[in-house]
């Protein structure tokens, strides 16, 4: 008898100190206003820091395009030829003009040396043989000019090809081939980034909104590769616009990572407009019975779980938070496990 009550004794002593252990190693939080800044969701569009229109230089027919929309393209590459049919014959008769004064020049060195062999004889004037000197210093110039717009018809030609103005990507292609096209006109729009996203706010936020802000940013639809949500990416207010146009407020945001957006596409993006204070407490001091939330606080009789109503959950600094609407109040000394 005496052993029976002696290991119901042990029992219930060590029943007593598992039940006193988690108590014992149990932290106490106190409840303080928690500064967090008000969110709003907005639409940004994507753009492009610089979108450089790739432009013919001289006028004819589009002989071939080499690019489309969405292609990549590096800087100096040729991604289109224009083709003047023009070209080809002033390029053929400047040859030739070549060709003729070439002959006239040749003639003239003849000239000048049957001079010189006379005058040495005293057949002739001084004057014959300064006649043919300079008749051949004419015809040589001549020579030069011809050349000369000899080449400048080869660059011409040089320059139906049309040249990618920077590395980037191919926005539009408004031409094809075939058809005819003036100088100076686009032949298509190259986006060379960086990306950032453009908002623009009612100017009710203009003087709430700043430099330097934090904002959150959606990343498009579902991640198709896994199938799931994507997650928010961060970034930052880095330019607010002080003209406003149309009731609008026109800022900057600069996104890390931003990924391989399209141009003008629309994404939303959160930022912050005002701060508020709430209570808030870790998630682990939230525990759920039957569907209630319930908070255990410190009183001076022990502790009291208290029923709660939860809000948004957050991060401020790294760390979690739970909002707490109802049920806690500045002070109050929570319990964590």
């Amino acid at each position: 008898m005496l052993r029976s009550i002696s290991w119901f004794a042990i029992a219930v002593l060590s029943t007593a100190v598992t039940l006193a252990s988690p108590a014992s190693q149990a932290a106490e939080f106190v409840v303080r206003p928690l500064v967090v800044p008000e969110m709003k969701a907005v639409f940004g569009e994507v753009e492009s820091r610089t979108v450089v229109p790739a432009r013919a230089r001289i006028s004819g027919t589009i002989g071939e395009i080499g690019i489309s929309e969405g292609s990549g393209v590096k800087e100096g590459e040729v991604i289109a030829l224009v083709v003047d049919d023009k070209i080809a014959l002033q390029l053929a008769a400047a040859e030739a003009r070549v060709k003729a004064l070439q002959s006239q020049l040749a003639n003239a060195r003849l000239a000048v040396d049957r001079a010189q062999q006379l005058q040495t004889r005293g057949v002739t004037a001084q004057s014959q043989l300064d006649a043919a000197n300079t008749q051949l210093s004419v015809v040589a110039n001549q020579v030069a000019a011809a050349e000369a717009e000899k080449a400048v018809i080869v660059q011409t030609a040089r320059e139906g090809r049309v040249l990618a103005p920077a590395s980037g990507r191919v926005l539009t292609v408004p031409v094809t081939p075939g058809s005819v096209i003036l100088a100076g006109e686009e032949i298509a729009r190259v986006a060379t980034g960086p990306y950032y996203l453009r908002l623009s706010l009612p100017e009710r936020y203009a003087t709430q909104i700043e430099e330097g802000a934090s904002v959150e940013v959606e990343e498009r639809g579902r991640n198709h590769a896994s199938g799931t949500l994507a997650t928010k990416l961060h970034g930052k207010i880095v330019k607010v616009y002080p003209e406003i146009v149309d009731g609008r407020v026109i800022a900057d945001v600069d996104v890390d990572n931003i990924g391989n957006y399209f141009v003008n596409e629309r994404t939303l993006v959160s930022i912050p407009i005002a701060k508020r204070s709430v209570l808030a407490v870790p998630p682990e001091a939230v525990q759920t019975l039957h569907g209630i939330d319930y908070v255990r606080i410190a009183t001076v009789n022990g502790t009291l779980d208290v029923a709660v109503i939860l809000g948004e959950r957050l991060e401020v600094g790294g760390d979690k938070w739970v909002v707490v609407l109802t049920g806690l109040h500045d002070g109050d000394k929570v319990v964590l496990p």
